[in-house]
């Protein structure tokens, strides 16, 4: 434990206690929800594809009715940063053009076998790089800067048959927990106008909760996937690092610990496109994961914590959060006829210090503060802070916290990395022997549900649920819940390197079990 971060902690903690009033005042006007999808969107991927193949719907009125309905959500979101309508009309059109010449000549079984996701439209996160579209990323110097190529993961899922429609908006260079940047402004939450998606993949969360998407291609190094999709309920997996590529991510790091943080990962409404997502976005790597494996609900283990720790210099769970595990654990006990086990995980109370300590001695982490015009001079701190009060700063609020955490590195003296980094290679140990290839852990993705707008300033501290499992370098599943006081509930679930096959199974079984995800003004 270090004494710095500590206090620092009950200094947030006792500065969120005396500002909540502030920002429910700023937030107490009711703003109206996104309007409700048409019957077509809410059904899955896996459906919709199967649709376009058996002649149920036309690739070409599917991508329409994605187009109308995310012109009739986006103006309540600002999700978007650039699409690409007219040419993801013309790519349905050709594939209505090609199942039917398909057809025709004796080719359509192997059509359909090389390209599950024909005709079904998909979304993607700025930062996954989209072809001649905005790869800007939020930064205001790089604007107008468009990809020169696909993603590899982008590419795959493209070359599996589905369409995309845009790319969405993450804040800058994703170094953040909330969706904002000077140059797209800041995206909503669907459930909640007031709040935000979370961060980084927010635009992405917010466009699946509203049914404007559904399948994404997004990015997860400090928890941007499972945050997002907790915050609007929907599914969002974080993969064994290693097994999708993340050649064409923005940004990218030289430090040979970087592909082990950052994750290219799924994010859906419906848990049975997460293994679908997976096979395809996995390429030849598919086969590590061994997902068509099947799961047996009564060979699997339970370890669940509702809590990392109870110290008040942390912001306790919600008890919204730590009931739903509680339900979650019981259901798959008595339901499903999973095995429970008690054991606690206690290494797990430093992972503010593992996360913080290990992520930030990386070598070429952008540097916020970093003069676009003389990149060998930096910019001052306190001025770029007072710059921002008057409109004039170059960088938001969220990057400039950013910056000042990367500064500081929360007082961790770098003498104490290489300790940190040994609680956390054991921290991995331990869940490795524990976990094996039968064992699952539920647990909190953040304290609590999604809060207003630039609270994650005081809320920060949350991430410890998410963060720590890109620095163990193991798979986790974002499963939404249900819903408190209107806003989304979900857990994440967990599982040892490679064994991703069980956290996707536990989910789908959990959807079963609590209904998954509801959009905006069907949730009720």
């Amino acid at each position: 434990m270090q004494v710095a971060v500590r206090i620092l902690g009950m200094f947030l903690r006792l500065l969120n206690l005396v500002l909540a009033p502030v920002f429910w005042l700023r937030a107490r006007h009711k703003r109206p929800l996104p309007p409700a999808p048409q019957p077509l969107l809410l059904r899955s991927a896996t459906s919709l594809a199967a649709a376009v193949r058996q002649g149920e719907i036309k690739s070409e009125e599917l991508v329409f009715a994605y187009i109308d309905h995310i012109k009739a959500v986006n103006p309540f979101l600002n999700a978007i940063v650039e699409e690409r309508y007219r040419a993801a009309v013309d790519d349905a059109r050709a594939v209505d053009r090609k199942i039917e010449e398909a057809k025709k000549n004796g080719t359509f079984e192997t059509l359909a076998a090389e390209k599950p996701l024909l005709g079904v439209p998909f979304t993607v996160k700025e930062s996954c790089s989209l072809a001649g579209m905005s790869n800007a990323v939020g930064c205001l110097e790089n604007a107008g800067r468009k990809a020169t190529k696909d993603g590899e993961a982008v590419r795959l899922v493209k070359e599996a048959g589905a369409i995309p429609l845009l790319v969405s908006n993450t804040p800058e260079l994703c170094l953040g927990w909330e969706t904002t940047n000077l140059l797209r402004g800041t995206t909503n939450n669907p459930y909640c106008l007031n709040r935000t998606p979370g961060g980084s993949s927010g635009g992405e969360g917010a466009l699946l909760a509203c049914g404007a998407s559904p399948v994404s291609v997004s990015s997860d190094i400090a928890g941007s996937i499972r945050l997002p999709a907790a915050f609007c309920g929907v599914y969002g997996h974080k993969p064994t690092p290693g097994i999708i590529s993340i050649e064409g991510h923005v940004p990218t790091l030289s430090d040979e610990k970087y592909p082990l943080f950052l994750t290219v990962g799924p994010m859906t409404r419906k848990a049975e496109d997460l293994p679908l997502m997976m096979k395809i976005m996995a390429g030849e790597n598919r086969q590590k994961l061994q997902l068509d494996r099947p799961v047996d609900m009564k060979d699997i283990t339970v370890f669940y914590m509702t809590e990392a720790t109870n110290s008040p210099a942390l912001l306790p769970v919600d008890d919204s959060i730590r009931d739903t595990i509680i339900s979650a654990v019981r259901y798959l006990e008595t339901g499903c006829g999973c095995k429970v086990s008690e054991k606690k995980f206690k290494e797990l109370e430093n992972s503010v210090e593992i996360s913080a300590s290990v992520f930030f001695s990386m070598k070429d982490i952008p540097n916020m503060l970093q003069d676009p015009a003389d990149p060998k001079r930096d910019k001052s701190l306190a001025l770029e802070l007072l710059k921002y009060l008057f409109g004039g700063a170059s960088r938001s609020l969220q990057a400039l916290g950013f910056a000042l955490i990367n500064r500081t590195k929360l007082f961790i003296p770098e003498s104490r990395n290489a300790y940190y980094s040994q609680k956390a290679q054991k921290l991995k140990e331990e869940f490795q022997k524990v976990l094996c290839d039968t064992g699952v852990f539920l647990y909190p993705v953040f304290n609590g549900p999604a809060h207003r707008h630039n609270e994650v300033f005081l809320k920060a501290s949350g991430v410890m649920y998410s963060m720590v499992f890109n620095i163990l370098g193991m798979p986790a599943t974002t499963v939404p819940l249900g819903f408190h006081n209107g806003l989304p509930i979900a857990i994440q679930v967990i599982a040892a390197p490679n064994q991703d096959r069980l956290c996707l199974a536990v989910a789908k079984q959990l959807e079963i079990g609590f209904g998954g995800w509801r959009p905006p003004n069907l949730h009720k």
